[in-house]
């Protein structure tokens, strides 16, 4: 009986690495396939793909498969950073992460794999999945600190049928211990960090070639201006570093409140910062990854951004849509961010923040 094909989706990272190598050690015909998402080089003139490509050759020939590399940057550009763009055009706060993995990852990337006959497709993210018939449900990972079921929100259960995750029941520690053990050249390489396409870059110099910025007041709520900004798309709303207005006022920090692109305003509060909690949500167009609740409300816990503990709330039903009613006010919600929503251990789908009140 021939071994079942998996194709996996490899990074250059650890995770990636030993989930290949895991997939082997079960018994898998297994072959790493890199994605090549972007061209353009860092501060340092180097193509940060190149060395992550030269990191999955090393580990491939280590473990024994085949590997080759597909060019998706079209793609990319077209399906993700052109929305990246345009949403910090609006004053949004994006996460083209989530965006990468529905329209490449999922996407163009099992239209490659099938390519090569695979049965199934895999990747190193912390997560899992259950299957039940013909429905496929999205798990959380059992590492909470590195769950990354937040990102995979907006697939669908078609999408997980042929998806395997080889590290979701696995601590980080235990995949560098088990990667340094099976003589991984990458078992210590550090995790790649911000949106894949800045890399280690400075981000307010890459917005910078894309969108025009130009200076403008930084006010407080009673219209005085306490200072300058560089462009009002740089800033985040709770921000509290980095604003250059220190030593005025009461002496307590500043953040931010909210942003006026129209009009190239920034506007900031000291001290109190009651008016940037909110205990309501709406997402006009919600994604269920496997299923639709039959309730018109439901018990759930939610995330409003990766790596944030789960907060306890009540989903009501609108059509399309979901607003999400927390027990405990919520800080710095930011529209244009992903709300992902979970009941028990199943990541039920997510939707882009439109509204917050």
């Amino acid at each position: 009986m021939s071994k079942k094909r998996v194709v996996v989706g490899m990074s250059g990272g650890v995770d990636s690495s030993l989930s290949a190598l895991l997939l082997k050690e079960q018994g898998y015909d297994v072959i790493g396939l890199f994605m090549r998402n972007w061209h353009e080089k860092d501060d340092g003139g180097c193509c940060t793909a190149d060395e992550d490509f030269y990191d999955v050759r090393q580990v491939c020939n280590k473990i024994g498969i085949p590997y080759y590399s597909v060019d998706f940057a079209d793609k990319y550009y077209d399906n993700v950073f052109k929305q990246f763009v345009e949403e910090y055009k609006k004053g949004r706060t994006p996460n083209p992460d989530v965006l990468c993995n529905k329209e490449i990852k999922f996407g163009p990337f099992v239209e490659q794999a099938l390519k090569y006959d695979a049965d199934f497709i895999a990747t190193g993210h912390y997560c899992n999945v259950r299957h039940d018939g013909d429905k496929h449900y999205l798990i959380k990972a059992k590492d909470q600190n590195k769950d990354q079921t937040y990102f995979l929100n907006q697939l669908s259960s078609s999408q997980l049928e042929r998806v395997i995750f080889p590290i979701g029941n696995l601590d980080k520690p235990e995949v560098r211990e088990l990667a340094k053990k099976y003589g991984l050249s990458t078992a210590e390489k550090k995790d790649s960090t911000g949106v894949c396409f800045i890399g280690e870059r400075n981000f307010r110099k890459f917005l910078s070639e894309y969108i025009p910025m130009k200076e403008g007041p930084i006010m407080d709520l009673n219209g005085k201006i306490v200072g300058k900004h560089n462009g009002v798309y740089y800033y985040t709303i709770g921000q509290r570093k980095g604003l250059g207005i220190g030593g005025c006022g009461s002496g307590e920090a500043w953040f931010v409140v909210s942003k006026d692109v129209k009009n190239n305003i920034l506007y900031v509060s000291q001290g109190d910062q009651s008016m940037i909690y909110h205990s309501n949500l709406e997402c006009d167009n919600f994604n269920y990854i496997t299923y639709k609740p039959s309730e018109a409300s439901f018990r759930c816990t939610v995330r409003i951004r990766h790596r944030q503990p789960e907060q306890a709330a009540t989903a009501f039903i609108n059509g399309d849509g979901l607003k999400i009613s927390f027990d405990n006010p919520q800080r710095a919600i930011a529209e244009g961010q992903y709300a992902v929503v979970y009941v028990d251990d199943v990541c039920l789908g997510g939707g882009v923040i439109e509204r917050k009140y």
